[in-house]
């Protein structure tokens, strides 16, 4: 970003942005800047009038300037609190790195202020991930962050896709071992479990054999692209001479393995958490096999901009509680 200049107007933001919302940044006054960074984030007249201690007759005045410069109403009335017009939407995340580049430049980054302030904080997550974390997130959040949100987003197939999200999402959760880009906090571990249909005639004593696992068709989840890295299960399948079994289905989730198992000859390896929930609903067991132990970890990714975002910095520390619990839950 190019730096403020004497008069106090920004004169160029990110070039990377679709050039019509770029341009539009390109007069704005810098303390303007600030207010409409404030709008998009709390969506709420006296909350961003609070965080930028603004009344709020002044907070409008600034509004009807932004919807003035940009043509636009950027904010609209939905029942009692405002969303984002798409305009608004994309103007978002060029503002906010507009913003933390300048704060960063001059080391002015303002404290996040969980009790008063009315984020929407945006996190995506692995199908599994939202299972265990989900639920938990939002109810500390609720507690610590009352009049803060979060919203859920699937992360999507392929890379492309997922560095782009990076850019726009406060946290991305997914496995470690994709090597993807953004910088990593591991926030849970799980280990693979094999399941089978309870009556799987090759199930003997709860164990199947190496031999087993060779005949036997196998189902597989592929959700995220691994590029050229070896996945836990794959250097141990090989290691264990089982690098030919018989793939019979695949799927995108790992949620839906337990139920492409269900009532089949199948086995799959799924997460214990994942394949606990499941026994007694699907007629399952968890068959001992021979593999040694495979762990899998979950993290989330963030954009290196986000690093200081007091915000961000906040959430990472919640998930991190929320991290805590769930490892207990299971000592």
């Amino acid at each position: 970003m190019a730096p403020v200049s004497r008069t106090g107007r920004l004169r160029d933001v990110s070039r990377t942005t679709i050039g019509p919302v770029t341009e539009g940044l390109r007069d704005v006054d810098a303390n303007l800047l600030l207010s409409l960074h404030a709008l998009l984030e709390e969506r709420n007249l006296t909350h961003a009038g609070n965080r930028m201690t603004m009344s709020q007759p002044a907070m409008s005045g600034a509004l009807a300037r932004l919807r003035k410069h940009f043509d636009d109403e950027l904010l609209v009335r939905s029942g009692r609190g405002f969303e984002l017009t798409p305009l608004a939407e994309d103007l978002r995340p060029v503002v906010a790195e507009a913003v933390e580049a300048a704060e960063a430049l001059l080391g002015t980054q303002r404290e996040f202020a969980p009790a008063t302030s009315s984020k929407l904080f945006e996190v995506s997550m692995s199908e599994y991930a939202m299972t265990v974390l989900a639920e938990p997130l939002t109810r500390l959040l609720h507690e610590q962050a009352p009049a803060c949100s979060v919203s859920f987003d699937v992360v999507p197939p392929s890379r492309d896709q997922f560095e782009s999200q990076l850019m726009r999402r406060d946290l991305i959760v997914v496995p470690l071992g994709f090597d993807l880009p953004g910088r990593t906090q591991p926030v849970f571990t799980d280990e693979l479990v094999c399941v089978v249909a309870r009556d799987n005639p090759r199930l003997t004593d709860g164990t199947l054999t190496l031999e087993d696992l060779r005949a036997m068709p196998h189902a597989v989840a592929e959700f995220l692209p691994a590029g050229d890295t070896r996945r836990p299960l794959e250097l141990e399948v090989e290691r264990k001479g089982v690098e030919d079994r018989v793939v019979l289905v695949q799927v995108t989730s790992l949620l839906a393995l337990p139920y492409a198992v269900a009532g089949t000859d199948m086995c799959a390896f799924v997460p214990a958490r994942l394949a606990h929930r499941c026994l007694d609903t699907l007629d399952l067991a968890v068959a001992a096999t021979p593999l040694d132990t495979v762990r899998i970890t979950e993290a989330a990714h963030w954009h290196p901009r986000r690093a200081a975002d007091p915000a961000g910095v906040w959430l990472r520390r919640l998930l991190y509680d929320v991290a805590v619990d769930v490892e207990s839950e299971d000592n």
